[in-house]
């Protein structure tokens, strides 16, 4: 059996609904550089799954790894 509180857990904003029952989320996290050690902000565009169509641009939300 695989544990399923193993998921990966994310928190981004929505940067776009335009499509049907999906969103777009922009994570962002900070990374240390490894020569001048200043923190910098790299970002992701993650795909997620909205079944009511109830988020609008600029949400907060929590999205969960699943599998395919």
């Amino acid at each position: 059996m695989v544990n399923r509180n193993l998921r990966k857990e994310r928190i981004g904003f929505v940067s776009s609904n335009k499509m049907e029952r999906s969103i777009v989320v922009v994570v962002e996290r900070k990374v240390k550089h490894p020569l001048y050690e200043k923190f910098i902000k790299r970002s992701n565009k993650l795909i997620a799954h909205d079944n009511e169509n109830s988020c609008n641009e600029g949400d907060k939300v929590r999205i969960i790894e699943t599998r395919p």
